[in-house]
């Protein structure tokens, strides 16, 4: 006998075919979301730690830029102390040099030659006087020359003048002050005395 199935076998087929894409639709979406939930969670942790080293970073930025303030406030002292310092040597070694100038302008100073008036600008200094004779002034340049303290003497004028009823030469005169110092100069004035 032979058996005939009137159940409707297409309609069950198509039924299991639409549980079966439904149920993997749903499978396939909960992969989806847990993909992008865990695709998601990792983001946000790397953007997280990120975060925290850019917060690290600035936050030892700002330290190394008052140490960096501190650092240019120290130079800027030890620049200031330095320029003191320069100033303090410069003045001492200068402090001398006014002595050893009155004593050279005794020491060379010709009979006749009378100063009227000194001054001193840095190392030029500005002579003014009177001389009985432009031979004595002469002299005058000549002893400055040959000074270890002096050096450069240049006339700038001279010309006759009459003082107390005396027919003398008022003179302007610039020389500078030499560059030596110390021992070499201690030493040029040993071996010319």
């Amino acid at each position: 006998m032979m058996r005939i199935n009137l159940l409707p076998h297409r309609e069950e087929r198509r039924r299991a075919r639409q549980i079966q894409f439904f149920s993997l639709s749903l499978v396939s979406l909960l992969l989806g979301a847990l993909v992008w939930g865990l695709v998601h969670v990792a983001i946000s942790t790397q953007i997280g730690y990120q975060e925290r080293r850019n917060a690290y970073l600035e936050q030892e930025t700002l330290i190394l830029d008052k140490q960096i303030a501190e650092i240019q406030k120290l130079r800027e002292q030890t620049k200031s102390l330095l320029e003191r310092k320069d100033a303090v040597e410069k003045l001492q070694s200068d402090r001398s040099r006014v002595v050893h100038l009155l004593d050279q302008m005794l020491r060379i100073l010709p009979e006749g030659v009378y100063i009227k008036s000194i001054k001193q600008t840095g190392d030029v200094i500005n002579l003014v006087g009177f001389a009985q004779s432009n031979a004595r002034v002469s002299t005058l340049m000549r002893a400055i020359e040959d000074s270890a303290w002096l050096e450069n003497p240049a006339l700038v004028e001279i010309h006759a003048v009459i003082v107390n009823g005396t027919r003398v030469n008022e003179f302007t005169l610039t020389f500078s002050l030499t560059k030596l110092q110390g021992v070499d100069v201690v030493k040029t004035v040993k071996g010319r005395d």
